[in-house]
Formats: C-alpha cells, sequence, structure tokens
C-alpha cells in the first residue's frame, strides 16, 4: 500500500514517504486520552499530549486547575511548539498530537497544511455535563464544539481533514472504528490499539491528577452507554448552540 507523500518532509528532516504528523482536535471531557491512549500501543507511534495548552492559558488567561504546573511544564510559544514538537523528529514513523480545539488560539495556522488532521467530537449535552463539575461556568471558548465546526470547514478547504470521529459511535464498536480509521489514514490497524494498563502512563500531561481519574481505571474503551444527562438550566442555551454545530459534524462522522 502506497503512502502519502507529505510535502513538508524537508522541514521535518526526514525522507521516508510513511511519515505520519496527525492532529486529533477534541472537545474536552471526551474519550481523547483514551484514544490517545490506544495510540500510544502501537509501536510505530508516538503521542504528545495537548502540546499547546500552555500556550493557550498564557495568552487567554483562562483559569485551569493546576495553571501554575502546567504554564512550567510547557512551553508558553505556541509557534515554538509548532515547529519544535508537532513539525519536530521522531524515531517513530507515526507522531499523534492530542489536541484541544481551543487551544488554536492565536498561532500561524499554516502548519495545518503541513499534517493530517482528525476531529474528535462528542453529545455536547455530555460535555457540558461534565466539564461543568470541574469549571462552575464554562462558556463556548472552553467547550470548543463551535471552533471544531469552522476547524473542520477550513481543513476540508485545505483537503487536509482525515476523518471526523464521533465518542458513541467509536465506543459502541472500537475495534471497527479504529479499522476504519487506520484505513483512512492509511495505516495498518493494529489490535494492541484496544487495550492498555491501568493507571497513570508516561505520556500524560502534569494536569492528569485534575482530569484523568477515570481513564486511569480503565483498560480499554469501556463500552457505551445510553443514559440521560442533565445539563444545568443555566447551561441550557450553550448545550443548544453547541447541538447545532454538533449535528453538522456528526453527518461527517465515520460510520
Amino acid at each position: 500500500m502506497k503512502e502519502r507523500v507529505y510535502k513538508f518532509s524537508h522541514i521535518l528532516g526526514m525522507k521516508k514517504e510513511d511519515n505520519h504528523r496527525i492532529n486529533v482536535w477534541s472537545s474536552p471531557r471526551n474519550i481523547s486520552t483514551a484514544f490517545m491512549y490506544a495510540w500510544a500501543q502501537r509501536p510505530d507511534t508516538t503521542v504528545v499530549d495537548e502540546p499547546l495548552y500552555a500556550h493557550y492559558l498564557d495568552k487567554t488567561g483562562v483559569q485551569h486547575p493546576g495553571q501554575s504546573e502546567i504554564l512550567a511544564s510547557q512551553n508558553k510559544d505556541g509557534n515554538q511548539v509548532v515547529q519544535k514538537i508537532i513539525l519536530g523528529e521522531y524515531s517513530t514513523k507515526v507522531a499523534l498530537f492530542k489536541q484541544m480545539t481551543h487551544h488554536l488560539h492565536q498561532l500561524d495556522e499554516s502548519f495545518l497544511g503541513m499534517t493530517d488532521h482528525v476531529l474528535l467530537i462528542r453529545d455536547p449535552r455530555r460535555i457540558i455535563a461534565s466539564y461543568s463539575k470541574v469549571r462552575e461556568h464554562p462558556d463556548m471558548r472552553d467547550v470548543g464544539v463551535k471552533q471544531q465546526w469552522e476547524l473542520f470547514q477550513k481543513l476540508e478547504r485545505m483537503g487536509k481533514l482525515a476523518a471526523v470521529v464521533d465518542a458513541r459511535l467509536l465506543l459502541s464498536n472500537p475495534k471497527e472504528m479504529l479499522q476504519k480509521l487506520c484505513d483512512t489514514l492509511r495505516l495498518e490497524f493494529d489490535e494492541r490499539m484496544l487495550s492498555w494498563s491501568a493507571g497513570a502512563r508516561p505520556e500524560d500531561g502534569v494536569w492528569a491528577k485534575h482530569w484523568y481519574e477515570n481513564v486511569h481505571n480503565s483498560t480499554g474503551f469501556r463500552p457505551y452507554v445510553e443514559k440521560q444527562v442533565t445539563v444545568r438550566p443555566d447551561l441550557e442555551p450553550l448545550a443548544a448552540e453547541c447541538m447545532e454545530y454538533y449535528q453538522k459534524l456528526l453527518d461527517f462522522a465515520l460510520r
């Protein structure tokens, strides 16, 4: 199977045709950490946890749990992060970057055309119900669903969107969905992506202790369970606006 030839290989200092740089743009309180753990099981893949987090906090002034520790743990200059990490050199043929869509803030976005991209989406009512337990008053900038729709349109025009993956569909059949995603990315599926050891992992960002408790108790993708979620009345307008963008994205999700 012939691999895609990337025009930016000279930037990476790599000559092989099978090198992949994949940005996975997620909303918060999605299954993005489990998704990252799945890819970390592949011996041909390096994963990086939210490399633009400190940049986002520094540029916006938004307050998050573990703020000072996060800012101290990463380069706060997002454009340097792009050049040194996202477009950096890796010993593996695949490098996958778990990203939050709202972290794409005040950046030179030309790198978007130099990598492939996956959008990881989730029902926004579930996002908001979960996220509001950590940050009491989230807004559209926190949730990132509108930004996902805007990014979708931009990547479509650039021809760099590999896939849209919906959390419910992925959890309903992890193996089939990961196989389809790997096919889309022109990579071989690896059965090891379906399970991992419980507990913290070396790829975790320093913020893991604030956000990753549930996934640290997992050893694979947990089966999807349909359940009623309750959003506080004051957050219903946000949920309704987010649902409009989510439904548009869902139309393009892998099935």
